[in-house]
């Protein structure tokens, strides 16, 4: 048995459910948030100090360290430009993706305070309760379980492309 929560180690499906449920609230993923926000405007401000010889890999190199907790990033004379050039399309994308996945949370939760909504031609309508029932649910509940599962990929993708293009013993092809 698992003393930490009390679940028995045999029951895999009650394990996956806790971690479901408990990952919107643990410092990782949060550290992932917070690398998705940050990494865009890191990255194109990297391309003209990089340019004008600045060691931009290295602050690049140090930030998916200390948010994406990346410890086979090794420190190297690589130059950030080619990571900044190449990740910052991915980066603002991750951006995106990240900031209006968790901004519906909020938005579907608190769905009767928005201005100008109509409950009676909503998903859930006709009644208030069930449209507020149906935007706090599938809106705010899902992709609360959600937003940490696609942060965690697009971290993935991104601790990838900068472990490719920033350490200094891996071989650009």
């Amino acid at each position: 048995m698992d003393t930490a929560r009390n679940i028995p180690v045999h029951d895999t499906a009650a394990a996956w459910l806790w971690r479901i449920v408990r990952e919107p609230f643990t410092a990782g993923t949060w550290r992932r948030f917070a690398y998705a926000v940050i990494a865009f405007p890191v990255t194109v401000a990297c391309v003209p100090l990089a340019l004008l010889g600045a060691p931009t890999g290295r602050r690049q190199r140090a930030l998916v360290r200390r948010l994406l907790r990346d410890t086979e990033m090794a420190d190297g004379p690589r130059s950030g430009l080619l990571h900044a050039l190449v990740a910052t399309p991915l980066n603002l994308l991750t951006a995106l993706v990240t900031l209006y996945g968790w901004l519906i949370v909020p938005m579907n939760l608190a769905w009767p305070l928005r201005a100008g909504s109509d409950y009676s031609h909503a998903w859930g309508g006709p009644t208030f309760a069930g449209a507020w029932a149906f935007h706090a649910i599938l809106g705010g509940l899902g992709f609360l379980l959600l937003m940490p599962w696609v942060g965690r990929g697009l971290a993935a993708v991104q601790t990838r492309v900068a472990r490719r293009l920033l350490s200094p013993g891996t071989v650009l092809r």
